[in-house]
């Protein structure tokens, strides 16, 4: 039976998304992309003529981060011009989806080679974007608006929070160990096997670590934090009236005059700039080129959910690729779900009753950042090296995307 093997991940440290601030926002997002690329070819001596395809995850593919950067990417990295590649969007999800899809090639038997990935400069999209026309709130929606009212993230959080009865305090107390245990994982150098230094143009290092996290984060400190998507509610979004508040009472009218706001900054993923790359070959592509596999994939799946509450499928897509895998809850020794906002993952806990120990060992997207396109991917890595660090078996991925959509893979560790 044909598997799919993961050789190799490494990723960028994430920069803060901020034009001005970050130390990678003056950078081209193929840059980035590049920056992994290369270091997945030097890191395992790869002819690059024997890459079938490269799969990237980008979610807002515009201007700079358009374009087909899975392509472009690789010949700005040097790749040989037989390389091929495509760019995905799944929102969020895409940096799962191009491993998933990866893999999918790989064990069809179509491809012996891919690399999978995403980029995400969050710092470029927030510079171009059209706040009196946000994504999925253009005029030409309103007939989908009308069956799926789709309203800003993070009030969908405190929607999500309000209806499954999950207070501040809750959500704080996950930020908090959030920050703790990123701070325990870059003191120990627990990301150390898979981060590379970005380097600007002119040979200069432009970033070797991560920039975002604040390790003095406490449940005092939150608690002076406002929250911030009760700010949002009555934003209009049309000349109609439409609000990101009325958008959820159309599909949950019960939620009207009740909506408990506990999201804010710092129980909120961060906004950053990052990238990652993840080598999946096939095992006789690993004997002719003398590889050997850190992981095998176990299994993918994909789900969708209410797109109103649009963060609630990662519990029903966990179960469903547990189920493709056989294997139960208590079989997975690391689990990454994404801190897009901290409901979602202290809902996943809860929902699945797991243990707390097995959940975002190192931290999350609360205190490392969330760079949309690149995220699944950075993840499956952390996974993998936290597999390899603590010698567990298997690791399962997941993550909310927009639209009510969540991606999920298992993977399996390799002995060396």
């Amino acid at each position: 039976m044909a598997e799919a093997y993961i050789v190799d991940a490494v990723r960028t440290p994430r920069g803060i998304g901020k034009v001005g601030k970050g130390a990678l926002a003056h950078l081209h997002p193929q840059i980035l992309a590049a920056t992994v690329l290369g270091a997945l070819r030097d890191r395992n001596k790869l002819d690059t003529s024997t890459v079938d395809d490269i799969i990237w995850g980008t979610s807002s593919q515009r201007g700079a981060q358009g374009g087909d950067m899975g392509r472009m990417a690789a010949l700005d990295a040097g790749f040989d011009i037989k390389a091929s590649g495509v760019t995905l969007d799944r929102f969020c999800g895409s940096g799962i989806t191009s491993v998933a899809l990866a893999t999918a090639q790989v064990l069809s038997g179509m491809e012996d080679c891919v690399i999978a990935g995403g980029t995400e400069m969050m710092s470029y999209t927030a510079s171009t974007a059209d706040p009196k026309n946000p994504p999925m709130m253009d005029a030409g929606n309103l007939r989908l608006r009308a069956k799926h009212p789709q309203s800003q993230q993070g009030v969908c959080a405190d929607a999500i929070a309000t209806l499954e009865g999950i207070d501040r305090a809750a959500v704080d107390r996950l930020a908090v160990v959030s920050q703790e245990r990123a701070a325990v994982a870059l003191k120990e150098g627990r990301f150390n096997r898979s981060v590379v230094p970005v380097y600007n143009p002119d040979g200069t290092l432009a970033l070797d670590h991560e920039e975002f996290p604040r390790p003095g984060t406490t449940m005092d400190t939150l608690a002076g934090l406002k929250t911030v998507f009760n700010m949002y509610m009555d934003i209009p979004v049309d000349d109609q009236g439409t609000t990101y508040g009325s958008m959820v009472f159309a599909k949950y009218p019960q939620l009207k005059g009740k909506m408990t706001h506990v999201h804010h900054a710092g129980n909120s993923s961060g906004v950053v700039d990052g990238a990652a790359a993840i080598l999946v070959c096939s095992a006789d592509y690993m004997k002719k080129h003398g590889l050997k596999p850190r992981a095998r994939v176990v299994a993918t799946a994909n789900m969708g959910d209410c797109p109103t509450l649009m963060l609630n499928a990662p519990v029903p897509a966990a179960k469903k690729v547990l189920a493709k895998a056989g294997l139960t809850t208590d079989d997975i020794d690391v689990y990454e779900i994404n801190e897009a906002f901290s409901v979602v993952a202290e809902k996943f806990i809860r929902d699945l009753n797991l243990n707390r120990e097995k959940v975002n060992r190192n931290g999350g997207a609360m205190a490392l950042g969330h760079p949309i396109g690149a995220t699944g991917s950075i993840l499956i890595g952390t996974a993998l090296d936290e597999l390899e660090r603590t010698g567990g078996r298997y690791g399962l991925v997941t993550m909310c995307a927009a639209g009510g959509m969540a991606p999920a893979i298992i993977i399996e560790r390799v002995e060396a």
